[in-house]
C-alpha cells in the first residue's frame, strides 16, 4: 500500500469528529479487533481479515507485523513508512475465496489517505494454516 493517487475521495462512514474504534473500520475496539491480531494472539482466520489488519497496521506503523504477515518468497527486507501519511479509511469491495476452505484468497479494496486513495486486488495465500499476503495489483478508479 504506498501506491498515490492524487484524486481525493469523501470520507464515508462516521458522523464528523468521530472515527470507528479500530483503523479497520469496525465497531469493535481496536484491542478486540485487530490489536489482537498484531499482537500475535490469534491468526486472522481469513483473507479479508488478515487485509484489514495489516491496513490498521500500517495506521498504526507496525511493521514487525506487516513482515510477519508477509510471503517469504515476496516480503522486503523492511517497511519503511512515509511520515506524512494519514491513512483515512478501509473500504472492501470485494473478496473471492479466502476462507478456511481455501488456500488462496484475493480481496479488492480503496484504502483512502488525506490527499487521495489507493485502489489494489491484494492475492493471498495459507500457508502451514496461517494467511499471508502475496503481492497486489493497483487498479485504476
Amino acid at each position: 500500500m504506498s501506491r498515490r493517487t492524487s484524486r481525493s475521495r469523501p470520507q464515508r462512514g462516521s458522523a464528523p469528529g468521530h472515527s470507528p474504534s479500530c483503523p479497520c473500520g469496525s465497531a469493535e475496539t481496536y484491542e478486540g479487533c485487530c490489536g489482537r491480531f498484531h499482537r500475535g494472539e490469534a491468526p486472522a482466520p481469513t483473507a479479508g481479515t488478515l487485509m484489514r489488519s495489516r491496513y490498521s497496521a500500517f495506521v498504526k506503523r507496525d511493521a514487525e507485523y506487516l513482515l510477519r504477515t508477509w510471503h517469504p518468497r515476496t516480503r522486503p527486507a523492511q517497511v519503511d513508512f512515509d511520515p506524512g501519511m494519514r491513512w483515512t479509511g478501509l473500504e472492501i469491495l470485494a473478496t473471492t475465496d479466502g476462507t478456511a476452505f481455501h488456500t488462496t484468497g484475493t480481496v479488492t479494496f480503496r484504502a483512502s489517505f488525506k490527499g487521495g486513495s489507493l485502489h489494489e486486488r491484494s492475492r493471498f495465500e495459507r500457508v502451514d494454516g496461517a494467511w499471508l499476503y502475496v503481492d497486489g495489483e493497483f487498479l485504476d478508479d
